[in-house]
């Protein structure tokens, strides 16, 4: 996923029109991952095969710090262990994935990973319940 400054950030990485972008304006900054169509200027190799990309904002400051002094979005994944449980110790990190340049600490880390939220269909589809109150984007 792409890590954004802001919303008007965005736009350049995914498609946003009213529906994504009401959505969007709602509930970021915040713990979630939107999952939307990607734009061309995604490259290739971070792209799924159906050119979408995962898109958040989070509400971190080391983080938006970290955006800010770099002058655009960073990439992020999921470091996961091989038991699903989260890190919350930065310093976990350098023990479970050695071989790291470099490990940034911020911070104790949240025990639930973001929420993700998948608004590439006509309806939002929850993909994963995490941080982040999801029920409005449940089906009823």
């Amino acid at each position: 996923s792409f890590v954004c400054r802001d919303i008007a950030s965005i736009a350049k990485y995914a498609m946003l029109h009213n529906y994504e972008y009401s959505i969007l304006k709602d509930y970021l900054p915040g713990p979630y991952c939107f999952i939307l169509n990607a734009t061309r200027e995604v490259p290739k190799n971070v792209q799924t095969g159906r050119k979408q990309v995962g898109i958040r904002v989070p509400d971190h400051a080391v983080s938006m710090a970290l955006i800010e002094e770099l002058g655009g979005p960073i990439i992020s994944s999921t470091a996961a262990r091989a038991d699903n449980a989260p890190h919350v110790d930065p310093m976990e990190l350098d023990s479970d994935f050695p071989g790291l340049d470099l490990v940034l600490d911020g911070g104790p880390g949240g025990i639930s990973p973001t929420s993700i939220i998948d608004l590439t269909g006509p309806t939002p589809k929850v993909v994963r319940v995490g941080a982040g109150d999801v029920t409005p984007f449940l089906e009823t």
